[in-house]
């Protein structure tokens, strides 16, 4: 007979319900767990971006629709949209209209998620070839991260963490540093400067695009938080 593999512990909904980039560093590093079948396919969370309802760069800023609705319930509630032909990740935080965009993660292995958990990530989220991508390429970027967790707004959008499906957990792994940049895709005249963006600084080379590449200047073009 083989031990069962450990149940994961869910946040609980309380911590989602803080200022939305309060809310965006304490997710670097917290893990997003979502079960597939009998597999809990899971991915460490190194990239966030906060959004509030008073500025022009959030979905809320356009107002409420039942589409938007989840952005405007408590906080712990998924906000989930189709950007660019694919799925996005979003966790309402604190206040109406505020809420953290998941822009990017790292695969992650351990005794809830073993090796079977990644290879079925791996089929999911192959590269435009059918071939399987580097597993540090594998959730680099908000839509890649639905893919390889098989996460669908139809399925989630507007609905609460469900401790037998999908949650979130602090597995006790801290993120040091964290930079804070701005955030990406943001049009022209819509609060693009706003510093909203917090990055893993150990995994910067392998979030959407790395604020510590050549060029970028610290001060100027990112800081680094302790």
């Amino acid at each position: 007979m083989t031990d069962s593999p450990p149940q994961p512990n869910a946040l609980p909904h309380d911590f989602f319900d803080r200022d939305a980039q309060v809310l965006a560093q304490d997710l670097l590093g917290k893990v997003i767990r979502h079960k597939v079948g009998d597999l809990w396919l899971s991915a460490r969370i190194i990239e966030t971006e906060a959004y509030y309802f008073a500025e022009k760069g959030s979905h809320a800023s356009l107002g409420y629709t039942e589409k938007r609705k989840a952005l405007f319930l408590d906080g712990g509630h998924i906000y989930m949209y189709y950007a660019r032909g694919g799925d996005s990740l979003n966790f309402s935080a604190q206040g109406p209209g505020n809420a953290v965009l998941i822009k990017s993660a790292y695969p992650w292995v351990d005794p809830v998620s073993g090796p079977a958990s990644l290879a079925q990530m791996l089929l999911n989220n192959p590269d435009a070839q059918g071939r399987p991508r580097p597993a540090q390429k594998l959730c680099a970027g908000q839509t890649l991260l639905c893919k390889a967790l098989g996460l669908k707004v139809p399925q989630w959008d507007a609905k609460r963490f469900d401790p037998e499906r999908l949650l979130v957990e602090d597995v006790g792994v801290p993120t040091v540093n964290v930079i804070q940049t701005t955030r990406l895709g943001i049009p022209l005249g819509r609060d693009e400067h706003l510093l909203y963006r917090f990055v893993d600084a150990a995994y910067a080379p392998w979030c959407t695009r790395n604020p510590l590449r050549r060029g970028q200047v610290e001060g100027r073009d990112y800081f680094l938080l302790s």
